[in-house]
């Protein structure tokens, strides 16, 4: 599978006066191409071609405008190109519902006050890392690059980015074989909270860390200090910085946590099951703060590609699943149950934690989906029907949606992005269990609306 080794660098002063040229450069053909489109648009044409772009991109460079495009590599010029044709494709297909996920909007224009910056070096670009264990860029230079790990196989592209702070990262895609795990005959469940971040099956519950909440009075004085400085001043900026600073120390320890969680249930469990939550739709209620901090997206998408690369069984269950109001021990299912309610007593003499009940119950969906002799357990019988995906040794994936990266040395994936639940139970948690929408009713999580750009035609197309 392909993996994204990203390691930090320590460009001189020199080298990020030209990755700055270069970050510029791309910006502009990246924008360029979005205009061209949209004029084409508004006059009634048809929409340029890639190679009547990439035509017009060379011929812009011979003009005094932009002549200084061909002082960068033209790689990275060709690289914004190609993603400025990927995002009008990724637009068409999802208002085609040919793409998973949430609706996209159509391409906006790239500006230098975006909180992150981007360019691509392919194997075309002729880029290597040297035998002092630099990084070579065209036009750049050596670049001092802080190895964590090594390299599994020769990268096929580099992706050199800065982000708000002003670190500058270079993420590697590799090919990565897949590194099979010892078989074991422990299974687990996952129960996804807020209050405990997850509930396993066998009892044990872990507390949710809440960085971002710990570090809110922090986060608070640098955006008051931040308000109070003059538009424009060196201090302005200074303050900018550190309230970036603070939000990447948050985003950078919850990732670490993430990692280690996910990897300790991986390599314990042979299966496991989790819930499919509508992570998108929480992020629109009131409790939208506390389903950011925690990460349930990031972990479950870590579990999915560690899963697959270390030969385990993931499945993830239906959220229309009533895993809190079915009972664990004989299968009934009872009357939605308040939030308040965190235990409760089954007609067939059964008291249940609420948040174990659920783990246990999507563990047997998890196992109900699979074949009798992968699992250590049939299943208890008389399950109720669920819909469940396996992933990892079970079945792979029809089409991988992004490559996962491995940040100093650590994976991380995106992820897909599931909709949007009609309501809330469970402590917390995210359950649909108010009557499903029909198929094909076309209702989905909404469309966000953005404002378009002021237009600007650079390129033009013969």
């Amino acid at each position: 599978m392909q993996l994204r080794y990203a390691f930090r660098l320590d460009p001189t002063l020199v080298q990020r006066r030209a990755l700055g040229r270069a970050f510029g450069c791309a910006r502009v053909v990246f924008n360029d191409a979005i205009a061209a489109r949209r004029a084409a648009r508004e006059n009634g044409e048809a929409f340029p071609t890639d190679a009547q772009l990439s035509k017009a991109l060379t011929a812009a460079k011979r003009t005094p405008q932009r002549a200084w495009l061909g002082e960068v590599s033209a790689v990275v010029l060709q690289q914004a190109l190609a993603e400025a044709n990927t995002a009008y494709r990724n637009f068409f297909a999802s208002i085609k519902g040919t793409r998973k996920g949430r609706k996209l909007g159509v391409p906006r224009f790239r500006s230098r006050k975006d909180r992150a910056q981007s360019i691509r070096f392919t194997k075309a670009a002729r880029f290597r890392v040297t035998s002092a264990g630099r990084l070579r860029l065209p036009g750049i230079g050596d670049v001092p690059v802080r190895w964590s790990r090594e390299l599994p196989s020769e990268p096929t592209s580099v992706t050199v980015t800065v982000d708000a702070v002003g670190r500058y990262h270079a993420s590697f895609v590799v090919e990565a074989p897949d590194a099979p795990l010892p078989p074991v005959d422990r299974e687990v469940g996952i129960d996804l909270g807020l209050t405990h971040f997850a509930v396993l099956s066998d009892g044990t519950k872990v507390d949710a860390p809440r960085f971002a909440r710990k570090a809110q009075a922090k986060l608070a004085r640098a955006q008051k200090e931040l308000a109070r400085r003059q538009k424009g001043s060196a201090n302005r900026e200074k303050s900018r910085r550190n309230v970036a600073r603070a939000h990447v120390r948050v985003a950078d320890t919850r990732r670490d946590w993430l990692h280690k969680l996910s990897t300790t249930i991986v390599q314990e469990n042979q299966l496991i099951a989790v819930e499919d939550l509508a992570v998108s739709g929480l992020a629109r209620t009131r409790l939208a703060r506390s389903v950011h901090d925690a990460g349930w997206s990031t972990f479950v998408a870590m579990l999915t590609y560690k899963a697959q690369r270390h030969g385990r069984t993931l499945v993830k269950v239906d959220r229309w699943f009533p895993s809190t109001r079915a009972c664990s021990a004989c299968g009934a299912v009872g009357e939605a149950k308040p939030l308040h309610v965190r235990t409760w007593t089954c007609g067939c003499g059964t008291t249940h934690d609420r948040d174990v009940n659920a783990a246990r119950n999507i563990l047997a969906a998890g196992r109900a989906v699979l074949p009798v002799e992968t699992t250590s357990d049939p299943g208890r019988p008389g399950q109720l029907p669920v819909k469940q995906e396996p992933t990892g040794s079970a079945a792979r994936p029809a089409a991988q949606t992004g490559i996962p990266a491995v940040h100093g040395g650590e994976d991380v994936n995106g992820g897909d992005r599931p909709r949007t639940p009609r309501r809330m139970s469970g402590g917390g948690r995210a359950h649909g269990h108010g009557r499903r929408p029909p198929e094909g009713s076309g209702r989905s999580a909404g469309r966000y609306k953005r404002r378009a750009p002021l237009k600007v035609l650079r390129l033009t197309v013969e």
